[in-house]
């Protein structure tokens, strides 16, 4: 059975015990300094910047300040030592335009909904077929949907045992349609460089 591609970036899940993802989400900073775009499914990791008193980021809202700043986390080579806070998830939105798009635009000042808790467990699409669960996982980022807000970043080779990798594969999604010997599989990832975990992340298995 072929897999339907629906690439959207990192999807909370559940947590590593089980229990159910509860929704719960944190409010990070992105300054209009940052030229990069964020999409609902980045990786994001923490930033020098935050908010001061008196901002204007909401229209018509002026902030309190002290906000955690964060930017979008950038793929480098294997193995792919990249510390990261978590995954975006929402945006602030503008209350005189409701219509603006679900995504962070680039060089706008933006509040960003992170999910940061280190034992998250994410779904995200497979380009390849990967069946060694907790290995650690390279991803790649093939840019965000400007329709959608959607991410581009999906999962595809296993990076073997480096403690310093981003991620870590433990899983597959448990439904009847996600065919795991096909590409296009939705696995399940945790951030294994959690800069909330108090280390660089532990070694695949």
């Amino acid at each position: 059975m072929a897999n339907v591609s629906r690439v959207n970036g990192l999807r909370p899940v559940k947590h590593i015990d089980g229990s159910p993802w509860n929704g719960q989400l944190n409010r990070y900073f992105v300054a209009a300094s940052d030229g990069t775009a964020i999409f609902q499914g980045d990786l994001v990791t923490l930033a020098a910047t935050s908010d001061t008193q008196g901002q204007t980021v909401i229209p018509g809202v002026p902030s309190i300040g002290g906000t955690q700043g964060v930017t979008k986390a950038a793929v480098v080579a294997a193995p792919e030592a990249v510390p990261c806070v978590g995954v975006a998830c929402g945006f602030s939105i503008n209350p005189l335009n409701l219509n603006s798009p679900q995504y962070r635009a680039a060089s706008t000042a933006m509040y960003v909904l992170v999910s940061d808790a280190p034992d998250t467990v994410y779904e995200v699409q497979s380009t390849a077929i990967l069946t060694d669960f907790n290995l650690n996982t390279l991803w790649a980022d093939a840019g965000g949907s400007t329709v959608t807000g959607q991410s581009g970043i999906t999962v595809g080779v296993t990076a073997g045992t480096s403690a310093a990798t981003t991620l870590k594969l433990v899983g597959a999604s448990q439904k009847v349609d996600n065919d795991i010997t096909s590409v296009n599989a939705k696995v399940l990832v945790v951030i294994n460089n959690h800069q909330y975990a108090g280390g660089t992340g532990t070694a695949g298995v």
